[in-house]
């Protein structure tokens, strides 16, 4: 991984971005670009849409656009939520971006992963490997749009699309102290879906200020508490963690997200030279594993 310079932190920006700094950002944090396609390697904490008036990524498209002489405005096909890092795939063609997305549900009908995330978790789950497949759905708790899981999701639930099923593929790559860094492959999409999935399991990502709070811990044993009940609060991390991160309890809401989307499969021939977009994991990300003495192997060819 090499080395990663000490005044890298883990900890969010206390000042939000300017549009002209979020556009310089952008191009600096472009991987790919092949034509129409293009690939950026998003940092956390920007948010790729929201109201018209936010500074979202896609308020920025058009200049991006324009500065990379393109012929019509980029469209994001594929990229990570706000709180996320990790690829954000984009197309000024139309026609590129709906083969890519007829690609991407075909794969979905299949149960074929298209993308790969990467994620740092406080604690290790119980198998190396496996599946979550749980009903998701969203609720309002103390003021918070959240997501729950539905164990047993009626039928009228999900034809009213009231709840959702979703799956995710799992596999411990890495595991230390109690800690472990996991290869996610989602195969459906929905909001928050692998925190939430990662709860289930017991294992809540680093950084997770959201759902995180649903795994606690009894004697040392962690057990899910209800998530209907269950606001969300700063992550807690044990002892040994805060020591290891060199963190105190007091900056651990600026705790960024260990969660990476680290590759993207394409379809042949909508790129020259690939059919496999890799972003590497942030600085404070590597740093992280580093303190943690976990180590990222070689990802497979394919998602």
């Amino acid at each position: 991984m090499g080395e990663t310079p000490n005044k890298i932190s883990y900890l969010k920006p206390l000042k939000s971005l300017e549009p002209d700094s979020l556009l310089k950002l952008l191009k600096t944090s472009i991987i790919h670009a092949d034509g129409t396609l293009v690939a950026i390697n998003k940092p956390c904490g920007i948010p790729v849409s929201g109201k018209p008036e936010d500074l979202t990524l896609q308020s920025v498209l058009p200049q991006l656009s324009q500065n990379l002489n393109l012929p019509q405005d980029l469209q994001v096909i594929k990229a990570p939520e706000k709180e996320g890092s990790g690829l954000v795939l984009l197309s000024s063609c139309p026609k590129i971006t709906q083969y890519i997305q007829d690609f991407y549900s075909q794969h979905k009908k299949k149960k074929h992963p298209v993308a790969t995330y990467c994620a740092v978790t406080t604690r290790t789950p119980v198998a190396m490997e496996g599946e979550i497949h749980i009903g998701l759905k969203m609720v309002d708790i103390d003021g918070f749009d959240l997501v729950v899981p539905v164990t047993s999701p009626s039928r009228k639930s999900l034809q009213t699309k009231v709840v959702k099923k979703t799956l995710t593929y799992y596999k411990v790559l890495d595991s230390k102290d109690g800690c472990a860094l996991l290869q996610l492959q989602p195969v459906t999409t929905f909001r928050n879906q692998l925190q939430v999935h990662l709860t289930q399991i017991l294992s809540p990502v680093l950084g997770d200020h959201v759902y995180s709070s649903r795994v606690g811990t009894v004697l040392g044993e962690p057990f899910l508490m209800p998530a209907e009940t269950t606001p969300p609060r700063t992550q807690v991390l044990e002892e040994h963690l805060m020591q290891k991160l060199r963190l105190r309890q007091q900056v651990m809401f600026r705790l960024q997200l260990h969660l990476h989307l680290h590759q993207l499969l394409l379809p042949d021939g909508c790129c020259s030279s690939r059919t496999l977009l890799v972003a590497p994991p942030p600085p404070f990300f590597l740093q992280t594993l580093r303190h943690l003495g976990l180590n990222l192997p070689p990802m497979s060819s394919k998602p």
